[in-house]
């Protein structure tokens, strides 16, 4: 979809991770500045390098999830209102997920942890974001959502937990916000062949899962004015 981000900025949250990545060079192809955020400097480095390489020059903005406080988020939000003046697009990739789990045997901090990383922190950046993302003409934010037919089932704890939860924000949030307000929407992509996934199956036997890369047009789409049709809503979509 070249050009349908074109003069865009956009903020991609676990841009080091394999979706986050391959949908920040992927924006950055279609004429998107990219944000990009994420925990560790040396794997954003390569993103860095990637993204550069197809499109307008993006921006590092190291960030840990995990830690981050309310104070943490609007500090970004601020680094992007003084640099750009306005946000066009919030994409949410980061994730958190130790492996499967019975929650009888799950440790306290691990349960925490998944539920905020995966659920509050999205929350938060959301928040901070959404004053920017108003300005823009056309501002949205999407989640990227795991398949609830997989993780509402036994052992996916927080993780499963936080899935439900995010699918309910999308709607909730675009009912306060209304039809002129940002566009919210959930991102469901078929089996990724992610780190993510690894912690829970085979990579030897899992045959369904497809590279991140097959996905990320889908993040494009909604993240520019064609994405008008899932305001709202969530978009599940199949490997290319």
């Amino acid at each position: 979809m070249p050009g349908a981000l074109h003069g865009h900025i956009v903020l991609v949250s676990g841009a080091a991770g394999g979706l986050g990545a391959a949908a920040a060079v992927a924006c950055a192809e279609a004429g998107a500045t990219v944000v990009l955020l994420g925990r560790k400097l040396a794997p954003l480095n390569r993103v860095y390098d990637a993204v550069k390489a197809v499109g307008p020059e993006p921006v590092l903005y190291p960030l840990d999830l995990e830690g981050a406080t309310p104070d943490d988020h609007d500090q970004l939000a601020q680094a992007i209102q003084a640099e750009f003046g306005r946000l066009d697009g919030l994409l949410h990739c980061a994730a958190e997920f130790k492996g499967l789990t019975p929650l009888l045997h799950t440790d306290p901090a691990d349960f925490a942890r998944a539920i905020h990383v995966d659920l509050t922190a999205r929350w938060w950046l959301t928040q901070a974001c959404l004053p920017l993302l108003m300005k823009a003409p056309a501002g949205a934010a999407v989640f990227v959502l795991d398949d609830p037919a997989r993780t509402s089932g036994a052992f996916w704890g927080g993780y499963g937990l936080a899935q439900a939860g995010q699918a309910a924000l999308v709607g909730m949030l675009q009912a306060e916000l209304g039809e002129t307000g940002p566009r919210i929407s959930g991102l469901r992509p078929g089996p990724m062949r992610t780190g993510l996934r690894a912690r829970a199956y085979q990579a030897n036997a899992d045959r369904e899962a497809r590279p991140p890369g097959e996905y990320a047009a889908a993040c494009v789409e909604l993240l520019s004015p064609a994405g008008a049709a899932w305001r709202g809503r969530v978009r599940e979509v199949s490997a290319a």
